[in-house]
């Protein structure tokens, strides 16, 4: 069964110098207000890959897109259950590269005009 539901959201990667941000665009016509991504658990990389996932990615929520608006959502990395230094940014491992399988989702909330919670999930990620 085909899911041809227009998607509230799109996103892309940007550099701000030596730092990548995520930019997420409303593709509606109304405001959403609270717009929040739950945290991003990364595989480990190491050889034995096993045990629970050592680096995820918090990121901050959004008060409100208006319609078409674009928004920075700001991120914090944590490694071992602590805050890393900028120069740890991991944030690169949820670009898409052409051919590969995406394991990571966006899962995005937010509330609607009527104040309904709705969601999305844009799978990213290599």
């Amino acid at each position: 069964m085909a899911n041809n539901k227009p998607k509230p959201f799109t996103y892309k990667f940007v550099n701000d110098g030596s730092t990548l941000l995520l930019e997420l665009t409303n593709a509606t016509r109304e405001v959403l207000k609270r717009v929040e991504i739950l945290t991003v658990f990364l595989k480990n990389e190491d050889a034995a890959n096993i045990g629970p996932a050592q680096v995820h990615i918090r990121f901050e929520a959004v008060e409100r897109i208006l319609p078409a608006e674009k928004s920075i959502v700001h991120h914090t990395i944590w490694i071992n259950g602590k805050p890393a230094e900028a120069t740890a940014d991991h944030l690169q491992r949820l670009q898409a590269i052409e051919g590969k399988v995406n394991p990571y989702v966006l899962d995005i909330s937010w509330q609607n005009a009527e104040g309904r919670t709705r969601f999305q999930r844009i799978p990213v990620g290599h």
